[in-house]
């Protein structure tokens, strides 16, 4: 067994369901809310933070997600794989493809093992930008991102819907360099841009500005495998949230021009997780879908 591997054993890195266990709740909310904050209304990365067993939520994000659980009972396991995903990709990327920059967008409230920390594990010349828009994970981020003395991390106020805003801000520009690869990173994020917003088109501009050997990394809600009344109830909850799950099909357009990485298009708690305690969740327990491809 390599290093790397009985380290993961010891730190638990290794287990999905020990990802809430590790969550860094020591920021604490700012005292004076910011303007921006509406604690009476659910919000998805408030929410997010309270299925993988944070604090740093209020009243409204709790009540909707216990919604979200008695229809969906293994939501909080959709949570956990998601997490555990990201991981697997991050050591993916930063170890076998050797890639040392990371654009990580819709990164949410943070929660260790962060992307920057499981880079710069591997790689501690990793350099690493998050992109969010949420006042509290941006009052966390500030708070709690860190980085080795030998890479970099910076965080930036920013939309998805304005992807040449993200591309053009200054922070991004002195923390990577763009004429080499970079891993664009939208975990868990899409299905938040209903096909209204144009999501193609929004993702369009961050794939064209990046290098050849860059890789786009998505994962994304799917009701493919829940019966048709839990897919009814589930957006019923969210209500007029902008929300669209997707189809198996749907989700892989996304990488469409690009060169998958193997194993393609799965369910999320599949991808490359043969090192994952076993037996896996089952796919009706999840309901998500992953894959990586290769830009250029």
């Amino acid at each position: 067994m390599d290093d790397q591997r009985v380290d993961d054993q010891r730190s638990g890195a290794r287990d999905p369901r020990s990802v809430a266990a590790r969550i860094d709740t020591s920021a604490a909310h700012p005292r004076g809310l910011h303007p921006r904050i509406d604690t009476s209304v659910a919000h998805p990365a408030r929410r997010y933070d309270y299925l993988l067993g944070g604090k740093d939520n209020f009243a409204a994000d709790r009540e909707s997600a216990d919604r979200l659980i008695e229809a969906f009972p293994t939501m909080r396991t959709w949570a956990m794989e998601n997490r555990a995903f990201l991981r697997r990709a991050v050591t993916h990327l930063a170890g076998e493809a050797g890639i040392r920059q990371f654009l990580d967008i819709g990164t949410g409230i943070p929660t260790s093992p962060n992307t920057h920390e499981i880079a710069q594990g591997i790689a501690p010349d990793a350099r690493v930008v998050y992109v969010d828009n949420d006042p509290i994970v941006l009052a966390h981020a500030r708070a709690l991102l860190s980085s080795t003395p030998e890479g970099a991390t910076a965080y930036l106020d920013a939309d998805l819907h304005k992807p040449h805003e993200i591309l053009a801000h200054p922070e991004l520009r002195g923390t990577l360099d763009l004429s080499q690869p970079v891993a664009l990173m939208l975990v868990a994020v899409l299905h938040f841009i209903p096909d209204s917003d144009d999501p193609h088109g929004l993702i369009a501009p961050l794939i064209q500005a990046l290098a050849p050997g860059s890789y786009l990394v998505l994962s994304h809600v799917t009701y493919d495998f829940v019966p048709r009344e839990t897919a009814d109830r589930l957006n019923q909850i969210v209500g007029s949230e902008p929300f669209r799950a997707r189809s198996t099909a749907e989700f892989a357009t996304f990488f469409d021009g690009l060169d998958p990485v193997d194993p393609g298009v799965v369910p999320v708690q599949e991808w490359r997780a043969e090192h994952e305690p076993q037996p896996r969740p089952t796919s009706a327990e999840v309901g998500g879908l992953a894959g990586i491809a290769r830009i250029g």
